[in-house]
């Protein structure tokens, strides 16, 4: 089950959710809406190989925006920081936002029991847009678990400190 926005608040005082900064404003009925940082990364190599370690470079997106091409993936971050105990956090792009042909993310909207960190946001588009910093970009739900599981700890993206690329490559060297 999906938790409202009420249960959200009320797990939020028990301390199950923590999400950093907090605005009650931004509470939805069954999700928060999250914003999007001021800062966007991307690839500099045309071809991205999963077995190797890939050079990026930052953009800062200023006040007044920046424009967005297709066919380029921006990975961007939220500006809310988040740690869920006891629940599945999900992310999902705001309606509004794909209906301007905006995508957050390809295929990592599922959180972890237990993750911890900023989410990053792999962010296309279908034409061109101007984006802008600390926009509500997406946003993070919350889906009950059932049975015993074993908590998120130490995975390569757990208490990450910013945008995070790939480290799929990682995964090779075992």
């Amino acid at each position: 089950m999906i938790l409202s926005g009420l249960e959200i608040l009320k797990e939020i005082d028990n301390g199950n959710i923590l999400i950093d900064p907090f605005d009650a404003k931004r509470i939805n009925p069954n999700s928060y809406n999250l914003r999007l940082y001021n800062e966007l990364m991307v690839y500099r190599d045309s071809v991205l190989d999963m077995r190797s370690c890939h050079a990026t470079e930052c953009l800062e997106i200023p006040d007044a925006g920046i424009v967005l091409e297709p066919n380029r993936l921006y990975l961007g971050r939220t500006v809310e920081y988040t740690h869920t105990r006891n629940f599945v956090p999900m992310l999902e792009g705001r309606s509004s936002v794909g209906r301007l042909g905006l995508c957050v993310h390809v295929t990592a909207g599922f959180g972890d029991v237990g993750f911890a960190g900023f989410w990053t946001l792999e962010i296309q588009c279908i034409q061109p847009i101007r984006i802008y910093p600390f926009v509500e970009i997406c946003q993070i739900y919350y889906h009950t678990i059932q049975g015993q599981y074993d908590e998120y700890k130490n995975g390569k993206y757990q208490n990450n400190t910013g945008i995070q690329p790939s480290l799929l490559y990682k995964d090779f060297l075992k």
